[in-house]
């Protein structure tokens, strides 16, 4: 990869950003002039943060609506119009293809952004720095450690999607010929190791937390270092890479694995072990679990549903480790926002489209903290037929609504996700715990199916994501509260730790030790004891496979509509055994609480094998006859 001018790639996928990713330099002509002071070269800096990939963004974050957690009005209805860009959607539909890959982030199409021109800027930075002539050691220091982060972190997310990948340790000179600019992939534990030993450079001069949150607050810090390679580490330690003659046919040009064919139980203690010490560190900055503290005078279920969605909708509350500061969670509250009135029928800004499936309906556990078809006292067989909610359902669902039992007597971090019909929307202006919103979902009622092409398919929208002070006005009025969508919080480490200790045969109380603290968070009793006295399995806490299968269960709950599902299921190597489902939801074009209240079959989802990876464009594949394709493509 040759060294260009800045200007070439400065410009690249500029967007409106929030505070320090605002300041990119237009009128610089060289790479060495971007380095003869530290105001320049603090801009070239900003611009190595300008290729971190938009989470928050339902239009080009692949894990937000390519899996089975959401599903969408379908396209022909004019989705386009409203959603925008559905290419990401289009995953979900098994278009992904090799000749013009969606979301790809090798090549910077369809959504994507190019991560290996990401990381020749941090390379460049990297070389050049040591030129500038006004800046400090320390800040110098944390500087470099930023942008080692950055390289590692484009490193880890081409891996997580892409598999074995080339490792750019550093730019070629521009007097490189053809062959020795052609890049190779590496095996997956080189590039793990690559990125760990970078992380751990950078850890040591990364602040412990930000000093000056008006101005910095996304920037590198230690504990975002720290939670990053603990990811890395699981990921490594997961069976997608972990779990031998799975890939077998993905090897080099000369037939070398690049996938090491091994089961190897080190790598689960190795992955523990980071990851507690990155909790370590975390408590050290003090990020602890988000609890709701508003001095409003609630119920205490509500106040359970605000814990959840405080956690991901509060701006840099205490949970959260790493968020992106792009302003995409605009759009994404946009299409997860309630009609919440039929005045809200004519208001564009109540997209009411992000529809979570029946399967994550039925995932959330009963209020005994244990799943609907394990608990004892629950009717599970009886799950889609109908009551009418009663005083004692009041903070939950609206009192003398009829509506599914499926919706009675669950765990708080379902009502905390899910809005349905008859459930209830607190907030939007309404804060008494007593005048609240509620949710009228049928056909021709303000938020089901009515003229306009904004519906729900399933009859469910995430209302988990947005943030409850948003505001639906008169016309096309909304008044939004920006938040940082959570990249990584503390909650993510307290599971995986669990799954760590889990897999590399710790005892079950150190498995269970950071899991039930977020179980208590949503008002919950601890594993054991749930399983114990709610449970028709209760000897499932106490072996290995069956706290997995709980663990993994946890997760797909705790962090509902927050992406993490999509790559779990591709790293733990379920997804050909959970994704290739039917989609389904409520019959929401009936009118009648009977006929509405019948699930429907949506769509026959697919995902094959080839689907775990994505596929290098076939013209890259063309040009440089060292890179090998992913298997199936």
């Amino acid at each position: 990869m040759k060294k260009i001018l800045i200007s070439l790639f400065i410009f690249m996928g500029m967007m409106s950003c929030k505070d320090y990713l605002d300041i990119v330099p237009d009128d610089i002509a060289t790479i060495d002039k971007a380095f003869n002071n530290k105001n320049s070269a603090k801009s070239y800096l900003y611009t190595c943060y300008n290729y971190l990939p938009d989470e928050g963004s339902v239009n080009s974050n692949p894990a937000l609506c390519g899996g089975d957690e959401v599903w969408l009005y379908p396209k022909s209805y004019g989705l386009g119009s409203f959603f925008g860009s559905t290419w990401m959607y289009d995953l979900a539909h098994g278009e992904q293809n090799a000749n013009n890959p969606i979301g790809d982030y090798w090549m910077g199409d369809r959504q994507g952004k190019n991560l290996f021109v990401g990381i020749r800027d941090c390379n460049i930075f990297l070389e050049k720095i040591e030129q500038v002539p006004d800046i400090d050691d320390f800040e110098k220091a944390q500087w470099i450690a930023e942008v080692k982060f950055l390289k590692a972190y484009y490193h880890f997310y081409l891996l997580r999607m892409y598999g074995p990948v080339p490792i750019i340790k550093e730019n070629l000179d521009i007097t490189s010929d053809t062959e020795e600019v052609k890049v190779e992939r590496r095996p997956v534990s080189e590039v793990v190791n690559y990125i760990v030993s970078l992380l751990d450079e950078a850890l040591a001069d990364l602040p412990l937390m930000i000093e000056n949150e008006s101005t910095e607050l996304g920037r590198i810090t230690q504990p975002i270092a720290a939670a990053i390679k603990a990811k890395v580490l699981v990921l490594n330690a997961s069976p997608i890479f972990n779990e031998g003659g799975v890939f077998d046919d993905l090897v080099s040009k000369d037939g070398a694995k690049l996938i090491d064919d091994t089961n190897n139980a080190e790598k689960w203690v190795i992955a523990k072990e980071a990851v507690k010490a990155a909790i370590d560190k975390c408590h050290e900055a003090g990020h602890e679990l988000y609890y709701f503290k508003e001095p409003r005078v609630i119920s205490d279920s509500t106040r359970l549903k605000m814990n959840i969605r405080g956690a991901v909708t509060e701006r840099w509350n205490s949970e959260l480790i790493w968020g992106s500061t792009f302003r995409s969670t605009d759009h994404l509250q946009r299409c997860s926002q309630a009609r919440l009135r039929s005045a809200d029928i004519g208001n564009h800004n109540a997209k009411n489209l992000l529809a979570p499936t029946m399967r994550m309906a039925e995932v959330f556990y009963t209020e005994n903290g244990v799943p609907i078809d394990q608990d004892n006292t629950w009717n599970y067989a009886e799950r889609f037929k109908t009551s009418t909610a009663g005083t004692e359902d009041r903070y939950y669902l609206k009192k003398g609504y009829k509506t599914a039992n499926l919706h009675f007597d669950r765990e708080p971090r379902f009502y905390a996700s899910m809005a349905f019909d008859g459930s209830i929307w607190y907030g939007g202006g309404r804060f008494d715990d007593n005048s609240t919103y509620h949710l009228e979902m049928k056909a021709r009622q303000f938020a089901g199916m009515t003229a306009t092409e904004r519906i729900s398919i399933t009859g469910y929208l995430s209302k988990k994501m947005v943030n409850y002070n948003n505001v639906v006005g008169d016309g096309s009025d909304y008044t939004i509260e920006y938040y940082p969508f959570p990249i990584i919080r503390l909650a993510d480490l307290y599971l995986l730790h669990a799954e760590a200790a889990n897999e590399s045969g710790a005892p079950a109380t150190e498995v269970f030790e950071f899991l039930d603290k977020v179980r208590e968070r949503a008002g919950l009793e601890g594993v054991e004891k749930s399983w114990e006295d709610f449970s028709n399995n209760p000897e499932q806490p106490k072996s290995l496979v069956g706290r997995r299968k709980i663990i993994r269960t946890e997760r797909q709950i705790e962090f509902a509509f927050e992406g993490k599902r999509f790559w779990d299921v591709r790293r733990w190597l379920t997804a050909t055994d959970e994704m290739n489902t039917v989609i389904k939801g409520w019959n929401i074009f009936e009118e009648s609480t009977e006929d509405f209240n019948k699930v429907v079959s949506i769509y026959n989802m697919e995902f094959r094998r080839k689907d775990y990876f994505w596929p290098i464009q076939t013209s890259e594949i063309l040009v440089n006859n060292k890179l090998v394709q992913n298997p199936g493509w």
